[in-house]
């Protein structure tokens, strides 16, 4: 028996796809480049040609010949955090459903060299396009002072002054103080994220300014690194801080936080309550279900899309996405 490999077989081209429906291969060009001046029976032919024949765009050879990629990049950092893994992923269904795919590049947001790095790689990928998500404030001065060739749209933490995207982080923290001062807390902690995220810098705004409209003291800021160990190390000086209510910066702290003062002896939300941030999917399984501030991952990324491939002219909203407030059971009124 003869072990030699079998020849490998051409891909199909164009020129087999236009003998197939009957057409010219300038009429296979024009369904592939979505060409308005096609009858949608001769387009119908063109597309049952491809897949009897199993035809497969070459997105290489493509872009070479129209100067178009039909590819987006996305330049990331710290894509194991929840806010930016979901923001990633509703970036590529956004961009798949505009009939784009998506490259992401991921760096260093502290190191300057690194986040030019990430573009430069996108770039060479001849991207039409790129997302950057900005968590960190150094992220969005270095790509200020980037010269980029192709659209850029930055998804950050809404801030005065920066161009971009955004979730109002701010209302987010005031709607989660919100949730536990109506409901007769007085003395609320804060479990903040980490100091250089623009995130945790707006969401402790949010949580001092809803404090202060209510006539309310701020009870203690504890810092945390986003992680549910964090939560979990904080539970012992909360419980001992003597306040009946925290809003922790995201939902993986609160859940720690949670399991933390279970082993203390501490119940929530019979002795303290907690409202979370993110709406992360397993926020509504765990005991006792948590209340959290949802962000709409999917309306920004849609946006950030629209900006990039869209309409000509119409315009993009660049208000700030509003999150809401998903009640569930780690809240009550205090004792």
């Amino acid at each position: 028996m003869s072990t030699s490999p079998s020849p490998r077989a051409r891909p199909v081209g164009v020129r087999e796809v236009a003998t197939r429906a009957g057409v010219s291969r300038q009429t296979v060009s024009r369904v592939l480049n979505d060409h308005p001046e096609v009858a949608e029976e001769t387009r119908a032919r063109v597309l049952a040609a491809m897949a009897d024949l199993g035809y497969r765009v070459n997105y290489a050879a493509r872009a070479l010949g129209t100067r178009r990629s039909r590819t987006l990049g996305v330049l990331a950092s710290n894509a194991e955090q929840q806010g930016p893994a979901r923001s990633i992923a509703a970036i590529e269904s956004s961009a798949r459903a505009a009939g784009y795919w998506v490259i992401a590049a991921f760096s260093d947001a502290g190191d300057a060299a690194s986040v030019r790095a990430g573009i430069d790689h996108l770039l060479a990928q001849n991207v039409e396009g790129i997302v950057a998500l900005a968590p960190h404030a150094r992220t969005l001065t270095t790509l200020g002072d980037v010269t980029v060739t192709v659209p850029v749209v930055t998804l950050h933490s809404s801030r005065q002054g920066a161009p971009g995207l955004s979730v109002d982080q701010v209302a987010g923290a005031r709607l989660a103080v919100a949730a536990l001062a109506e409901v007769g807390h007085t003395r609320i902690a804060h479990l903040a994220g980490p100091a250089d995220w623009l995130e945790a810098e707006s969401r402790a705004e949010g949580f001092a300014a809803e404090l202060a409209a209510r006539g309310l003291t701020p009870g203690p800021t504890v810092p945390g690194d986003w992680s549910a160990a964090s939560g979990h190390a904080a539970a012992a000086g909360i419980a001992d801080a003597g306040v009946t209510a925290v809003f922790a910066a995201n939902d993986q702290m609160a859940l720690g936080l949670i399991g933390g003062l279970r082993e203390l002896g501490v119940a929530v939300p019979e002795d303290i309550s907690i409202v979370g941030f993110d709406d992360i999917p397993d926020a509504a399984y765990y005991w006792p279900p948590l209340t959290t501030v949802r962000q709409d991952f999917d309306e920004l990324a849609e946006r950030a899309v629209r900006a990039l491939v869209g309409e000509p002219g119409v315009p993009v909203m660049d208000e700030p996405v509003v999150p809401t407030l998903v009640e569930r059971r780690s809240v009550a009124r205090p004792r």
